[in-house]
C-alpha cells in the first residue's frame, strides 16, 4: 500500500503514515531504507489489522506516477479485427496471454480465436478492461 508519512519522533523510533484516509503507526525496525524517515515522503508498506505498518519501503516513482501511455479505443479495435492473433494483447504487453490466443486459433479454430478477441475488444472499448501490463490505465 502507498502512504505518506504524517509524523516522525527520532527519539521514541516511532512515526505515522497516513494512506487512505487511514493511520498507521510504525517503529523504526520496520523502516527497510538506510536513511532516516522524512515527513511528506511518500512509503510502500504492509498494513497490519492492528493500526501498524510493516516492511515500510520508500516508494518507487512509478508505483505513483501512473500516466496513461496506451489508447483503449486502438487495442479494443485492434481486439475486435485482429483479436484471433492477439494483437491487441501485444499492444497493451501481455504476450503470454497473446500467444495463448494464437494457440487457440490455430489448434481449435479461429472461430475461438474471434469470438475471444471480440469479446475482449469490446471490454476494453467499455473500459471494463482498462490497464496494460504495468498496471498503468488507459487513455
Amino acid at each position: 500500500m502507498i502512504g505518506r508519512i504524517e509524523s516522525y519522533d527520532s527519539e521514541r523510533q516511532i512515526g505515522e503514515i497516513k494512506s487512505e484516509g487511514k493511520n498507521y503507526e510504525f517503529h523504526i525496525d520496520e523502516w527497510n531504507p538506510e536513511n532516516k524517515p522524512e515527513i511528506g515522503k511518500k512509503v510502500d508498506f504492509l498494513p497490519e489489522e492492528d493500526g501498524t505498518a510493516t516492511s515500510i519501503d520508500i516508494a518507487s516513482s512509478h508505483i505513483h506516477n501512473l500516466k496513461p501511455v496506451k489508447n483503449h479505443y486502438i487495442a479494443g479495435i485492434l481486439g475486435i479485427f485482429f483479436g484471433f492473433i492477439g494483437l491487441h494483447r501485444i499492444y497493451l504487453g501481455f504476450y503470454p496471454i497473446a500467444i495463448a490466443q494464437i494457440f487457440i486459433s490455430f489448434v481449435l479454430g479461429f472461430q475461438y480465436g474471434f469470438m475471444w478477441g471480440i469479446i475482449e475488444g469490446v471490454l476494453i472499448i467499455s473500459k471494463l478492461i482498462n490497464k496494460d501490463v504495468k498496471g498503468r490505465p488507459l487513455k
